[in-house]
C-alpha cells in the first residue's frame, strides 16, 4: 500500500512514517524544506517538498506519487513557520495552521479525487 503523508516531517509525521514503513507500506513524506529531504529519506520515505497552500504544488506531488490513501499532518507550528509560540495572540500563531486546515485540506481533498484516491485520514 502506497501512503503520502503531507506534513511528513513535521512533529506527527516524523512519529508516523517510521511505524508505516515497519509495517511494510511504501510513504511518499511532504516537507516545505529541501534540507528535510534527508531527514525523510532516513525515516524510510520518498521525500518531496509541496507548498500545502498552493493547489498546484499538492495535485502534482499528490499525482506523481499514486497513493492509495492520503494522511494529512500539515502544520506550522514550529519555530521555522510560526516563530516563538505567542500565547497572548494564538490566532497569530496559528493563522497559517489555520489555513492548512482549511485551504490545504481542501486542496488534499481535490488532489486526492484527481488522483482517484478513496481515502483521506486527517487529524482533528
Amino acid at each position: 500500500m502506497r501512503v503520502f503523508v503531507a506534513g511528513g516531517s513535521g512533529v506527527l509525521g516524523r512519529r508516523l512514517v517510521p511505524r508505516l514503513r515497519a509495517s511494510g507500506r511504501q510513504v511518499t513524506a511532504t516537507t516545505t524544506s529541501t534540507a528535510k529531504l534527508a531527514q525523510l529519506a532516513q525515516l524510510g520515505a520518498d521525500g518531496v517538498v509541496m507548498d500545502g497552500l498552493d493547489a498546484a504544488s499538492v495535485g502534482e506531488v499528490v499525482a506523481k506519487a499514486r497513493p492509495d490513501v492520503i494522511v494529512h499532518k500539515m502544520t506550522a507550528i514550529s519555530l521555522t513557520h510560526a516563530g516563538k509560540p505567542d500565547i497572548k495572540h494564538p490566532d497569530r500563531w496559528f493563522a497559517t495552521t489555520n489555513r492548512l486546515r482549511i485551504e490545504g485540506t481542501d486542496h488534499l481533498l481535490a488532489a486526492a479525487e484527481a488522483a482517484g484516491v478513496s481515502h483521506v485520514v486527517a487529524q482533528g
